[in-house]
């Protein structure tokens, strides 16, 4: 078999890999979920019982949750129907056809940010995935591979490259241009799109994304997301979208492969 065979039967065992392990802990979550449901009915009962004696645990843990703010979409007026996805990629997920919002030239090379480490391997005591969509003026532009895996290594595959390995990962990473972000963390945390920008080294505000400039506008599972970008939680399987200037675009879904 030729090296470049070799690379690309390489890529496609990766992949695999990874989607039989986020099988794996799928079910674990499962387990867990119905092993929480018999917690949740116990706690269920304390909660009541402090309730009855006036008890304030409950109303000061449900303070301290964070909440989404979301706006109704139709605030933003008419809105330019998504283009046609792009080529799916090595992660089964649209590639934009555009180019990338911006290089990696800025990138951290290993130091932690944000609390986040660089760590050798992959984690995986907390591994979930978001994807992020970037509009420019109406157009496209693309979350390239390789933020958060400094020294990455590309094999190719037969819808295009992955990222496989570098010289470390961080606990956010993307591995292709499909704007899939990876998190695989040590510890349960609830990250957000300001520490994968700053992995990236690129300003993220309510004027600025990358090296776009202009009035920026937030979109979250359909709903305009109200606040700054920088806070926006990447929660399992949320669908963001960034978009600077005008016009704007209709939210672009996706569907999550299996694995994803």
């Amino acid at each position: 078999m030729s090296k470049g065979g070799r690379n690309r039967e390489q890529a496609r065992e990766k992949i695999a890999q990874m989607r039989a392990l986020e099988a794996r802990r799928k079910r674990r979550r499962n387990w867990l979920i119905s092993l929480g449901a018999v917690v949740i009915v116990a706690a269920a009962a304390i909660g009541i019982a402090l309730a009855a004696t006036g008890g304030k645990g409950g109303a000061a843990a449900a303070a301290s949750s964070p909440q989404l703010k979301l706006g109704a979409l139709s605030t933003l007026g008419t809105l330019k129907p998504p283009p046609a996805p792009g080529p799916l990629g090595p992660e089964g997920v649209p590639v934009p056809p555009a180019a990338p919002l911006a290089g990696l030239g800025n990138a951290v090379t290993g130091q932690t940010v944000d609390g986040v480490s660089c760590n050798t391997s992959e984690q995986t005591i907390f591994h979930i995935h978001i994807h992020l969509t970037v509009f420019v003026n109406g157009s496209p532009r693309q979350v390239p591979a390789a933020i958060g895996i400094p020294g990455a290594q590309a094999q190719n595959t037969p819808q295009g490259p992955f990222i496989a390995s570098g010289t470390c990962f961080y606990w956010l990473h993307t591995h292709a241009a499909d704007g899939i972000i990876h998190v695989e963390s040590p510890i349960h945390r609830t990250y957000t799109l300001g520490n994968f920008f700053d992995e990236w080294g690129q300003p993220l505000s309510t004027t600025r994304v990358g090296t776009a400039t202009g009035p920026v506008t937030a979109l979250y599972n359909g709903h305009r997301y109200l606040g700054n970008p920088r806070d926006i939680p990447l929660n399992r399987h949320a669908q963001i979208q960034l978009e600077v200037g005008t016009p704007l675009v209709a939210p672009e879904q996706i569907a999550f492969p299996s694995g994803l």
